[in-house]
């Protein structure tokens, strides 16, 4: 509900701030005072396109500021939260244009886009004015509509999550499937995978195999070294280390006999002797296990080359190899259970669109059946409001689309007829403002209470009617306030005859500068008001009369 608007330097209002309470809020004021200029200040906080055309002349910047409470605004509540506005029980939308035509907008304090701001007023406020966009003209919306008249909403969300629960299968289904042939993916992951299963080594396999071609390429140089160290170590040469070791032994014995004090270099002499001949043993052992193989030496850089080769192929270093085909494996066994799991999901998409398409019929049976009531419905109500022989049809149209749709298997429109005789046409484009104003009222009366936008505007959707029709629009617009908050901007003192509060547009001028002013009537002050409706320029004893027998009748039906 709006709580309050503040506007300063908007057109030709200095400032003003309006307090407003539930029920039926009429706007009234000589022809030109402005009283639309509310209207106007709403549609821009709704999101509407400004110009620096609003500021007031010599003014720096229009400031415009409403606060809506969101008592009843679960929709709007929920906006909130999801975009981090939230902020308590209350909402403000402000917004602010300049003298040079650059605008700003915040809600909740926080700068906003016009997006957003349009967003949020969709759920707090519905404004049905003469030649504004409104919420009914849109396809979408009339929908929703006929749903909520309808009353199948939960029918609606079930259509809407299977729709989503199939789409969402099918994008399960596609990434699945991906752009290659599983088949083909498999082929040659088997491949690879045998292919490196038989050919690459684990790190430590590796370095045996490389230790082994180090072994085999240097086999001629590794004979002649270990054969030169043989005869070094013991060979026929006096100077051979084991017989020249010998010799220092004897000479130590002999010596020890002459001064024991020389036995620990004795011993050292024979423990050095002990080691190089185990050590020459080791060098002889190992030169005659040595064997010149080029065959085995070919074999040797083969494997590696091959090795090399893989690595090249798969782009990973040679060691790790084994590691890489670890990993083809793991996708090989996800492909080969995939076959599986797109039969399982094939099955799953199925049953979904069987449902869907279950779900989805007797959506469409409920919405022919209440399409046909709400025709009836507003076309009695435009009756009512000085449209004899008009007419509403809900036009239920088949959506062909390639999936289900989170809306159902159709689209609906609404189409009219102002009057007898003429055919039906779209509600959006239907040529008179006051018409479009009083067929949205009469949808409006007859979807009472079935929408969550807890403030509807009306801008003169009298116009062209008077009498008795003026008395029942004025009456239908006060029912709705009785569930709803309605602002009505209004020229017939009928209507403003039912309103639960009245606000006057003045406008004034010292001949330099024109002001609006916007006050709040009560009592004589309102009686005269709608004496000056009923009267004109002169307001006589029987206006006044009529007038107050127009409050006191209202008053006596509350």
């Amino acid at each position: 509900m709006l709580e309050t608007l503040y506007v300063k330097d908007f057109a030709l209002i200095r400032e003003a701030e309006i307090a407003f309470g539930g029920g039926l809020t009429v706007v009234t004021g000589e022809t030109g005072a402005g009283k639309s200029l509310l209207v106007d200040a709403l549609l821009l906080l709704a999101g509407n396109r400004a110009d620096a055309s609003v500021v007031r002349h010599g003014g720096e910047r229009a400031e415009l500021v409403a606060r809506f409470s969101l008592a009843d605004a679960a929709s709007a509540r929920a906006w909130l939260e999801a975009e981090a506005f939230d902020d308590g029980d209350a909402c403000q939308l402000r917004r602010v244009i300049r003298s040079e035509g650059s605008s700003r907008a915040w809600i909740n304090g926080r700068p906003a886009t016009l997006a957003q701001l349009q967003a949020l007023a969709e759920r707090l406020i519905e404004i049905h004015g003469q030649h504004e966009h409104q919420a009914l003209l849109d396809k979408t919306s009339q929908l929703v509509l006929l749903d909520a008249f309808g009353g199948h909403l939960a029918l609606r969300t079930q259509v809407g999550d299977i729709a989503r629960r199939w789409r969402e299968l099918d994008a399960e289904l596609r990434a699945l499937r991906g752009e290659q042939d599983h088949a083909e993916r498999i082929d040659l992951l088997e491949h690879e995978v045998a292919e490196l299963e038989q050919h690459a080594l684990a790190p430590a396999e590796l370095e045996t195999l490389n230790e082994t071609h180090k072994r085999l390429a240097n086999a001629g140089q590794l004979l002649q070294g270990t054969g030169a160290l043989i005869d070094w170590l013991d060979g026929d040469s006096e100077f051979a280390l084991l017989r020249a070791l010998g010799r220092v032994g004897n000479e130590l014995a002999r010596l020890v006999e002459l001064d024991p004090r020389l036995a620990p270099a004795r011993e050292l002499v024979d423990a050095a002797a002990i080691q190089l001949d185990e050590a020459n043993d080791l060098i002889a052992r190992h030169r005659d296990a040595l064997d010149l193989d080029p065959e085995r030496l070919g074999e040797v850089e083969a494997q590696i080359a091959r090795l090399h080769e893989l690595s090249r192929k798969h782009r990973v270093p040679v060691a790790a190899l084994k590691e890489h085909a670890a990993a083809l494996q793991a996708e090989l066994d996800a492909l080969r259970g995939a076959g599986e799991r797109l039969l399982a999901l094939t099955r799953r998409r199925a049953q979904a669109e069987q449902d869907y398409a279950a779900a989805a019929a007797q959506l469409s049976a409920a919405r022919r059946a209440a399409a046909s009531r709400l025709g009836d419905e507003v076309s009695r109500l435009m009756g009512e409001l000085g449209m004899a022989g008009g007419r509403l049809e809900v036009q239920i149209e088949p959506e062909r689309a390639a999936a289900p749709d989170p809306q159902g298997a159709e689209r609906v429109e609404f189409l009219v007829s102002a009057n007898p005789g003429q055919p039906t046409r779209p509600l959006r484009k239907v040529a008179s403002g006051g018409e479009l104003s009083r067929i949205s009222l009469a949808i409006e009366v007859a979807a009472l209470g079935l929408d969550e936008i807890g403030c509807m505007v009306f801008d003169e959707v009298d116009s062209g009617i008077g009498g008795a029709v003026a008395e029942v629009v004025g009456q239908k617009l006060r029912r709705l306030g009785e569930t709803r908050q309605v602002l009505c901007v209004t020229h017939l003192p009928q209507v403003a005859a039912q309103a639960h509060a009245h606000l006057r547009v003045t406008k004034s001028s010292d001949g330099t500068r024109t002001d609006v002013a916007i006050e709040n009537l009560t009592g004589a002050a309102r009686r005269d008001e709608i004496a000056r409706m009923l009267g004109g320029i002169e307001i006589t004893r029987e206006t006044l009369a009529h007038a107050r027998k127009m409050l006191a009748a209202v008053s006596g039906e509350r």
